[in-house]
């Protein structure tokens, strides 16, 4: 093999391995959320399952409000609705 194709091969191969690296970074990359004041693990969420092609649902209460979170697995998009001043949601508790 001639010197300049060895050195375009490693070229290649370099850059192909920076992608490979930059692209797995995102795994290890924390959640880039906005800045929040606290969170609320205290209540569970009641997990609405569907069966497999179709997305989940999970619903809280948030001051007196149902919120619902529709979502499909990991992916990167979701729905939520709001019910507001909900009956089943005792006196705005959490």
């Amino acid at each position: 093999m001639k010197p300049t194709r060895r050195l375009t091969a490693a070229a290649l191969a370099g850059v192909a391995a920076v992608a490979l690296l930059a692209g797995c970074s995102k795994f290890a990359e924390p959640f880039k959320d906005a800045p929040r004041s606290g969170h609320d693990n205290g209540s569970p969420a009641d997990l609405i399952r569907m069966p497999d092609g179709f997305s989940n649902a999970a619903t809280k209460c948030d001051h007196g409000n149902r919120v619902y979170i529709a979502y499909h697995g990991d992916e990167k998009y979701a729905a939520i609705a709001v019910v507001p001043a909900d009956p089943t949601c005792a006196g705005g508790q959490r």
